[in-house]
């Protein structure tokens, strides 16, 4: 059992609310938590996990909760016990058999790739048999291998499971229920991933139609209230006895009459209860939210480098690990390359492109690179940096985040930023400098998918070089001229 009982929650040095009042009940099975960058994917999971306190309501479950976060830094109890002799069983052996982990991968954390990580974390987490099992985007950086291993192993979880990802394959084939997080707006929908959307859209196609046709009701009653308030504002000067005569009697006797029957009034009446109409409407169009959906158009500002070549590469090999050699052949990139860059997880795609960059001649400013994965602390230093910005180039980079889907206020007030929104933010700070060269390593790790179509749309027609390593085809096959594949034989891996 895990259930939210009427939480909400906000972070200390935000002035809103992430969740209010919110209600949620998970039973057995998968369920998928989707919503764009920052809209409280992670919080969401915290608060089930207990490392995040609600400001009101409660948190309910029973049995064992284990938590696989997003980041990898560094080894945790549960993967350094999954590597204990002492602790050793079948199914430890099994699991990572299963998830073709090698006995000294813990010793050498920090030279494995990232895809090698995440399988240690997630094969780690299932060997504690929990009851309630929360991932957060487990197939980051995985080859489409490794994410298979992932994906079997999830799928004969037969617990509760929360699962965060921008995976769409992963969550149709995996989920049996999707929550929509929209702040303030929670929707929840029994199917998969496309199922629920295609649910979501007709919910939220019906709301927009109701909202429209109350604006109509509306502003037809507020075309009548002007038209009663005038009346009244006429009967009211009729009864008025400013400009009677002081021995006008009569006159004075027909309006004193008047106000004793009330007959003046009724026209007043008439218009109040107008005006109450009026704004009871109003109020029921503020309930029916309807999201503005922002059109995610730009186009992204890069310069061609004014070089015959961006880099040079020499023939040669690199050592990464013990017994473990990338062999190189001479690479030029020239300003017109747009460069895909592919290979199993461990090959050396992040080996080569550590390489590429000691290598690079070009001005810094002229570059943007962006790694698969952003610590805490250079997070913080990112911001920092963003909020120094002078006004004008501030107001320019967050027009770039909003259009990539974040919501710069919310953006502004938070110390560490999501590891997508972090990400967005990176890539608008190198933009402000028109770079001749934009590398990505896993362009597409953390973002959400509305932004992952619209960098995709961007990238299309940026005239700077481009280096993409990435595992997701479908994302490079529109942008790319040229490829590099790394193929394993057994400990030399070629770049080709």
């Amino acid at each position: 059992m895990l259930q939210f009982n009427k939480v909400s929650f906000s972070y200390p040095s935000a002035d809103f609310d992430i969740f209010t009042n919110l209600n949620l009940n998970f039973g057995h099975g998968w369920t998928g938590i989707v919503g764009a960058n920052g809209s409280g994917k992670t919080t969401l999971m915290l608060l089930a996990a207990g490392e995040l306190k609600p400001g009101s309501g409660e948190v309910m479950h029973s049995g064992l909760i284990t938590y696989c976060p997003q980041r990898t830094d560094s080894p945790g109890p549960s993967e350094n016990s999954l590597f204990d002799p002492y602790n050793y069983n079948a199914d430890r052996e099994r699991l990572c058999s299963q998830f073709e982990i090698e006995p000294d991968w813990l010793e050498r954390w920090q030279t494995l790739s990232q895809g090698e990580q995440k399988r240690i974390q997630i094969a780690a987490a299932i060997s504690l048999n929990p009851d309630i099992l929360l991932v957060d985007e487990p197939t980051n950086h995985l080859d489409t291998y490794s994410a298979q291993i992932i994906f079997d192993a999830l799928s004969k979880f037969d617990g509760i499971g929360l699962l965060i990802s921008h995976n769409r394959i992963l969550l149709n084939e995996l989920c049996n229920r999707i929550v929509f997080l929209d702040p303030p707006d929670c929707l929840v929908f029994n199917g998969n991933y496309q199922q629920a959307l295609e649910q979501k859209t007709v919910t939220e196609a019906a709301q927009a139609n109701k909202r429209e046709i109350l604006q109509r009701k509306a502003s037809k009653l507020q075309s009548e209230l002007y038209r009663r308030s005038k009346q009244a504002e006429k009967s009211e000067k009729k009864v008025s006895k400013k400009h009677v005569k002081r021995h006008d009697s009569d006159a004075r006797a027909k309006i004193n009459l008047a106000k004793l029957t009330g007959k003046d009034a009724t026209d007043k009446n008439l218009a109040a209860n107008m005006n109450r109409r009026v704004e009871k409407i109003h109020q029921e169009i503020d309930k029916t939210r309807v999201k503005k959906r922002y059109k995610l158009d730009f186009r992204l500002c890069g310069e061609k480098c004014r070089r015959d070549a961006v880099v040079t590469i020499k023939a040669q090999k690199l050592c990464m690990g013990p017994e473990k050699i990338l062999e190189l052949p001479e690479i030029i990139v020239s300003p017109e390359d747009r460069i895909g860059i592919t290979g199993p997880n461990g090959s050396g795609k992040s080996t080569f492109i550590r390489h590429l960059l000691s290598q690079l001649t070009l001005p810094p400013e002229k570059v943007i690179y962006i790694p698969q994965e952003i610590s805490i602390e250079e997070s913080r230093r990112i911001m920092s940096k963003v909020l120094e910005l002078p006004s004008d180039q501030l107001g320019e980079l967050m027009s770039f985040v909003s259009c990539l889907g974040s919501i710069p206020a919310r953006l502004k007030e938070t110390d560490i930023p999501s590891p997508g929104e972090i990400r967005k933010l990176c890539l608008a700070l190198g933009l402000l400098n028109q770079p001749w060269l934009i590398i990505m390593d896993e362009p597409t790790n953390h973002l959400d998918l509305p932004a992952i179509e619209l960098l995709e749309s961007a990238l299309e027609n940026v005239e700077s070089s481009l280096i993409l390593v990435s595992h997701d085809q479908r994302f490079l096959s529109g942008l790319v001229n040229r490829n590099l594949q790394i193929t394993r034989q057994d400990s030399v891996n070629s770049l080709a």
